[in-house]
Formats: C-alpha cells, sequence, structure tokens
C-alpha cells in the first residue's frame, strides 16, 4: 500500500469554514453516521478535523461567530461574485 502524504491546500477562510462544519457534523449533530455511511471514509474525515483544529487559532477566539461569519460571506463572494447571494437551507451567519 502506498502511504505516501498528499498535501491539500486551503485559504485559512475555507479552512476555518470547514473547521465549524466538520465540528457541528461530527460532534454537535453526530450526523455523521448519516451522511458519511462507510466508516473507512471516517480516517481522513478526522484527520482532516484535528490538523484544522490545530492550525487554527481562529477557532479559541472569543469572537469567534463573527469571524465565522465573515469568512462565510468571503468565501461566498469569492464563489458567486458578491455577498448578496442568500444562504443555502439550515446554513447560519
Amino acid at each position: 500500500m502506498d502511504e505516501e502524504a498528499i498535501n491539500i491546500r486551503l485559504t485559512r477562510d475555507q479552512a476555518f469554514v470547514l473547521s465549524d462544519w466538520l465540528y457541528q457534523v461530527m460532534f454537535e449533530t453526530d450526523d455523521l453516521e448519516g451522511i458519511v455511511r462507510d466508516r473507512a471514509v471516517w480516517s481522513p474525515i478526522y484527520t482532516i478535523s484535528g490538523t484544522l483544529d490545530k492550525t487554527l487559532s481562529e477557532i479559541f477566539m472569543p469572537d469567534y461567530g463573527p469571524r465565522l461569519g465573515a469568512a462565510k460571506e468571503r468565501l461566498r463572494a469569492d464563489l458567486y461574485g458578491g455577498a448578496d447571494e442568500p444562504a443555502t437551507p439550515g446554513e447560519s451567519g
């Protein structure tokens, strides 16, 4: 088996938003099993989540919510060309 590491580059905003989503799915809603039925996939998910947790100082800051909201808006603007796009169902701030 080839165990060569794969590097994935994310912007800080992408990493922050992904970290928040992973936390919600894995720990707050306990929804990971419903989304990812094959437990073999959980291994890379936990690795990514742990790496993000160790890397991002934003997740420990008292203004977490506003920072997360701003990061989401910037990503939406980059992706859709403007911050006026509505949030997807179930998405907050």
